[in-house]
């Protein structure tokens, strides 16, 4: 059976690229709401949902907890919303940090959206204006680099690695009030 591999950069402006096992792309695309707020937000995830069969394998960029401005609302909403229905289909997604999407192409963790411009181009000569675009289809290879035997550079190894093997998480401690 041959997979696809989509990358989903869940905002207000959604960027989805999708990939065949060769890494060739079969789409990309920015999807941006139509109308106002709660139906936008709806548009953007059927419409992303939509383009995500069954049977592929996908990435999604985790939520940026340093964001800021009137926005960050919206983009959580989709982010859950997409993340919801894909539960809803059991289909298995792979959260992938800002910084791990900025290592895997640039080989540094960090940097602005435009620091990917270059990268892409020089590594899989992929270009498109829409920074959003470029997010999910640097997910979309990171995925794919899980699934297909993919020549990398030591920091996407390392991204790949910390993926597949997260720290584990420390266990939270409840502090209870005694006495009073």
């Amino acid at each position: 059976m041959s997979f696809r591999y989509v990358g989903v950069d869940p905002s207000t402006n959604t960027g989805v690229a999708i990939l065949d096992p060769s890494g060739a792309v079969l789409d990309r695309v920015e999807i941006v709401g139509e109308g106002e707020d709660p139906g936008r937000i709806n548009d953007v995830v059927i419409r992303t949902l939509r383009m995500i069969q069954r049977t592929d394998r996908v990435a999604i960029e985790n939520f940026s907890f340093n964001s800021r401005g009137s926005y960050v609302g919206q983009q959580y909403a989709i982010g859950w919303a997409i993340r919801i229905g894909l539960y809803v289909r059991k289909q298995k997604y792979l959260e992938v940090a800002p910084s791990q999407l900025k290592k895997f192409a640039t080989g540094v963790g960090k940097g602005s959206k435009e620091d990917l411009i270059i990268p892409l181009f020089e590594q899989w000569g992929f270009q498109h204006k829409s920074d959003n675009v470029r997010d999910g289809f640097v997910l979309a290879q990171i995925i794919r680099a899980v699934h297909e035997p993919v020549n990398l550079t030591r920091p996407q190894k390392e991204v790949i690695h910390k993926l597949l093997n997260p720290s584990p998480k420390k266990p939270t401690t409840k502090k209870t009030k005694r006495g009073k």
